[in-house]
């Protein structure tokens, strides 16, 4: 099966949100799982992401072992970055950088002969990973600066606990209106809505494709549907943006 890459019309930059179709991968990672964190079989797990390098023309592909940081490696060389940290930029033709997601927001960059990708759920977009990449971007050159977030949890289907919403306001005082009252003292969090307002405040151009993660099982991978179900592990969905 072919796979399928979600775009976005604001990147000129070779780039997809690669959806879970076309992959080698069985049972509740049946698709094109990514995440070699995963409990999938390993060389299933490169066959898909060898098939993603393909897809990108490149025969390796650049990530970083996320931790729901602010942290960001710029990528200087062939050699494959073994730091923690949830985004990458580069100025090196050629090169494709990638990061995974299951309903964070997964953001690709570019700019002025710079790309990046950032890994981006609550903790990361509150802790500051999207302007962090923007400001790695700016130190290897690029000004006028275009961000993409691809498919996420939609606000319908991302409950949060109040605490969240008092963590989000002791750092962002606009940060309310991305809340919705839910059941009883639980709130919806507009994770995509909050993303661009950061993105936006920073400087970017900035757009949502859209799609919900949790929604649509038969396209996206999602960590919360898992949860919900009570299934034992999900896959994980790569974006890749090539300079």
């Amino acid at each position: 099966m072919t796979l399928e890459a979600l775009r976005s019309d604001l990147l000129e930059a070779r780039h997809g949100f690669f959806t879970r179709r076309g992959g080698a991968s069985a049972g509740v990672y049946a698709g094109l799982n990514c995440g070699l964190g995963s409990g999938d079989q390993r060389e299933v797990v490169e066959t898909n992401r060898a098939r993603v390098a393909e897809a990108m023309g490149a025969d390796r592909l650049h990530g970083v072992h996320q931790v729901h940081s602010a942290r960001v490696i710029t990528v200087t060389s062939d050699e494959t970055p073994r730091e923690e940290a949830d985004a990458l930029v580069t100025d090196r033709p050629g090169t494709v950088l990638s990061i995974l997601t299951a309903d964070c927001m997964p953001v690709l960059f570019e700019g002025d002969g710079v790309v990046g990708a950032a890994h981006a759920g609550w903790k990361g977009a509150l802790g500051g990973v999207l302007e962090e990449t923007i400001r790695a971007m700016q130190a290897l050159g690029a000004t006028r600066i275009r961000a993409a977030i691809g498919p996420a949890i939609s606000q319908r289907n991302y409950e949060v606990g109040p605490e969240l919403l008092d963590d989000f306001l002791a750092e962002d005082d606009e940060a309310a209106r991305f809340f919705a009252q839910g059941e009883g003292d639980r709130y919806m969090l507009d994770l995509p809505g909050y993303g661009l307002h950061r993105l936006r405040a920073a400087g970017a151009e900035a757009e949502w494709i859209g799609h919900c993660t949790y929604a649509d099982e038969g396209r996206f991978y999602s960590y919360r549907r898992t949860t919900h179900r009570k299934e034992p592990d999900y896959g994980r969905l790569i974006a890749a943006i090539r300079l």
